[in-house]
């Protein structure tokens, strides 16, 4: 071998080592780097003579374990999801209290009933009336402080999709921009270039920052270049990035829905817009299934609603418990048909009429309930109307009058041999046909909402909705039910004149002392037993509702809160020891170990000094020639 070639061998040997320390150096500067891939030398020797050999640096290596980080992604957006659903279950929890110490929703309600209850031992004492109407007071204001708390959390929900979706498109676009950086290595194989690694470093760390937001699938492309899709497979990145839109509301109440007609919904909607007009609805096609985006639409859309139904339920019958009066049809006969009458002078939007029939060839019986409605644009009415999974609900304009209401009825229930007619004033009759062994009506009555607190028997107004009788209404705008429970309030003319929670008749007039009204109020509000609808409280179903006292449901949902906010805490946990012991496998795969480098160092160190010495032997060699000549 000559010396020039021995000088060269020596030379690529000095070059790799250097590079080698020099990758080391910025190794050992990057330890606590986030997204940082340990880098190393990825070199070969090369015959150089038959007497020697060179090193070629073939380019830099970055140490990751694709497998490990694929793992890792999909168990951050799982963590992230389970992590911000734990933090607004346990801000839920705040909002209802811890069970037992003051200020949650059962010591208010005890201390009512408890007032109540002192109310029916003392009715003449001033004092007891105040008291009760100001534990009234006191209970509705926490129903509407807990309906406040739990809206401010759908408004974060809703904001947090703003700012996530912001966070989203920026990772999105960097991640775009930064494959139209990268270009196939100048090298060949899976080695690249110093720059290169750099910016899959920082790529990776938006693949990161984005799979904290929603679930993703990361596949290779041309070159070092990457395509992103959702977990459900639309595609978010590849050349170009798409832009995600959410046109998140300022304004979040119990009202507040979303739906997938824009003309209805009243919340945001998180969308994929095309250059060519086509659009795609992540949230109606569910296209995101984890993530900080998917733990939010969850929270806004089904748990925290959930929530307020299970308020709005308990306030309902609260309401309706105390000032709903319920009457048996009295019985009337035409011929040889035979039924009730009932007078629907008092009903009130909302309010029902409920008769039972039996089909006497097959022997099935029905349940209906006629739910007077003023707007006829929300019939049909569904029969989850009512709680009772048995009922038939059928829908009834009142508007037009009683004529136009026994029409109404005739049409739907013509077919089924019931009849109906008025005989005179506001009175409705349910007939028979008057066919023996065909069908024959067996009950009826009417519940009324009472509107005063004198003169209407012992029910009352006790709780209103801003201070107007709460029926049951439905109509254009919803549910009379709904957010319920941020409005209700104590009557402001039981309030201005407590004596009503004893005095109930003036013709005749209450006796002394009478009790009849605070013992039919300490009644409704302990003893009686409840059919609370499932609607959206996820307590009970549709084929069993959950059925109990006021107190029993109370103790019901917290207890369902509870419940979700354990379980979440337990997933959280479970996903960090998960996430935690991934990115462990990770860090000592991919990640950068001091002690390992500085050995490393000395190696090279060493090496280097090696190359260093022979190239100064071949000096001297040069020197020992030149003088000779």
């Amino acid at each position: 071998m000559s010396l020039n070639a021995a000088v060269a061998n020596t030379l690529s040997g000095l070059r790799a080592n250097q590079l080698g320390i020099s990758l080391i150096s910025a190794n050992v500067a990057n330890a606590d780097t986030p997204g940082y891939v340990r880098k190393s030398i990825d070199q070969t020797a090369i015959q150089a003579s038959t007497f020697g050999a060179s090193v070629q640096i073939v380019g830099i290596n970055r140490e990751l374990n694709q497998f490990i980080q694929t793992q890792l992604r999909t168990e951050t957006s799982g963590a992230s999801y389970a992590s911000l659903r734990t933090g607004f279950l346990s801000q839920l929890q705040g909002i209802y209290g811890d069970p037992g110490s003051a200020g949650t929703l059962e010591t208010g309600f005890s201390s009512l009933t408890s007032a109540v209850q002192a109310l029916a031992t003392s009715a003449d004492s001033q004092a007891a009336r105040v008291t009760v109407i100001n534990s009234a007071q006191a209970f509705a204001q926490q129903l509407n402080s807990t309906t406040q708390g739990i809206q401010a959390l759908r408004g974060a929900a809703e904001n947090g999709i703003t700012d996530a979706v912001a966070v989203a498109n920026n990772a999105l676009a960097q991640i775009a921009n930064i494959n139209n950086q990268l270009r196939i290595s100048p090298f060949g194989g899976t080695s690249t270039d110093s720059a290169t690694a750099t910016l899959l470093d920082q790529r990776d760390q938006y693949v990161t920052q984005l799979s904290q937001l929603l679930d993703i699938r990361v596949l290779p492309s041309d070159g070092n270049k990457i395509s992103v899709f959702t977990g459900s497979g639309i595609q978010l990145v590849g050349n170009e990035a798409v832009k995600l839109s959410f046109n998140g509301q300022g304004t979040v109440n119990a009202g507040s829905v979303w739906d997938p007609n824009p003309a209805k919904s009243t919340l945001g909607t998180l969308r994929i817009n095309y250059d060519n007009g086509s659009s795609i609805d992540l949230i109606s096609s569910k296209a995101i299934k984890s993530g900080k985006i998917a733990a939010y639409i969850e929270l806004r859309d089904v748990t925290l609603v959930q929530a307020q139904a299970q308020l709005d339920q308990f306030a309902s019958q609260l309401a309706s418990g105390l000032s709903d009066r319920t009457t048996a049809g009295a019985a009337a006969a035409v011929g040889a048909q035979t039924g009730f009458d009932i007078d629907v002078a008092g009903l009130q939007s909302g309010n029902i009429v409920r008769f039972s029939y039996t089909d006497t060839i097959t022997g099935a019986k029905h349940n209906v309930s006629v739910v007077r409605v003023d707007d006829p644009s929300v019939l049909p009415l569904p029969n989850t109307t009512t709680a009772d999974p048995n009922d038939e609900v059928i829908g009834i304009n009142f508007s037009g009058g009683i004529a136009a209401v026994v029409a109404q009825l005739n049409g739907a229930f013509g077919g089924a041999g019931v009849q109906f007619s008025n005989p005179a004033g506001s009175t409705l009759r349910i007939l028979d046909d008057g066919v023996a062994g065909f069908s024959d009506v067996t009950a009826a009555s009417a519940t009324v909402t009472q509107t005063s607190l004198i003169n209407g028997g012992l029910q009352l107004p006790f709780f209103t909705d801003n201070n107007l009788p709460y029926t049951g209404a439905i109509n254009a705008t919803g549910a009379q039910i709904t957010g319920l429970a941020g409005r209700i309030g104590v009557n402001n003319a039981l309030i201005s004149d407590p004596s009503r929670l004893v005095i109930y008749s003036t013709s005749p007039p209450t006796a002394t002392g009478d009790t009849a009204r605070s013992d039919f109020l300490f009644a409704q509000l302990t003893n009686s037993s409840y059919s609370y609808a499932p609607g959206q409280t996820a307590i009970g179903s549709t084929i069993a509702p959950f059925k109990g006292t006021l107190t029993s449901y109370i103790q019901q949902f917290v207890s369902v809160q509870g419940a979700a906010a354990d379980s979440a805490a337990q997933l959280a946990a479970g996903q960090d020891v998960v996430l935690n012991t991934l990115q462990k496998k990770f860090d000592d795969s991919s990640g950068v170990n001091i002690d390992e480098e500085l050995a490393h160092l000395l190696s090279l160190q060493n090496a280097y000094a090696a190359n260093a010495r022979v190239l100064s032997t071949i000096k001297d060699i040069y020197a020992t020639l030149l003088q000779a000549l």
